[in-house]
């Protein structure tokens, strides 16, 4: 298991030059993948569904929501990273509790500091609500990893209950 939490650290720390490479991209460029990113949803979730748009309708809703993609997309990062923090910090004896507040309180600093960095890029705007929708981000992805895991030991408990029972 000790294995795992070194390979989270290793993972988060990759996965904070991901945010940083991101961050790096200029308004440009940065518009554009959001962009494809809508479309590619709205296209791909129209053909699912046999909707039948055309192409201007498509480009109309992939820019009604794009802003929403990358918001959606900001919160997603810090989740994944406030995560992996939580799992490498398994290495030493804290609490949930304190490990929850510790990964959730570095994704908060990582955010700001990314906002920050912002300021440099041309054409990008460090911007406080960005933090606080990271911050979302994080404290969300902490609670449903908890969630999640919660789920999995009890329906992992409860199957070796049966098993015992059987006995």
């Amino acid at each position: 298991m000790k294995k795992v939490r070194t390979f989270a650290g290793i993972l988060a720390l990759f996965w904070m030059c991901i945010i940083f490479s991101f961050s790096a991209q200029e308004k440009e460029e940065s518009s554009e993948v959001s962009e494809a990113i809508s479309y590619r949803m709205v296209s791909s979730t129209g053909i699912l569904f046999h909707l039948h748009l055309d192409e201007e309708q498509v480009q109309k809703i992939a820019a009604a929501i794009e802003n929403s993609v990358r918001k959606t997309a900001h919160m997603a990062e810090f989740g994944i990273l406030a995560v992996l923090l939580y799992i490498w910090l398994g290495k030493w004896p804290y609490t949930t509790g304190r490990k929850s507040v510790m990964s959730a309180t570095f994704a908060v600093f990582y955010a700001a500091s990314d906002e920050i960095h912002q300021l440099f890029v041309p054409g990008r705007a460090g911007m406080v609500k960005d933090v606080l929708i990271d911050s979302i981000g994080a404290v969300l992805g902490i609670l449903v990893f908890l969630g999640v895991k919660k789920c999995i030991s009890f329906l992992w408990n409860r199957r070796k209950y049966k098993a015992t029972e059987l006995l």
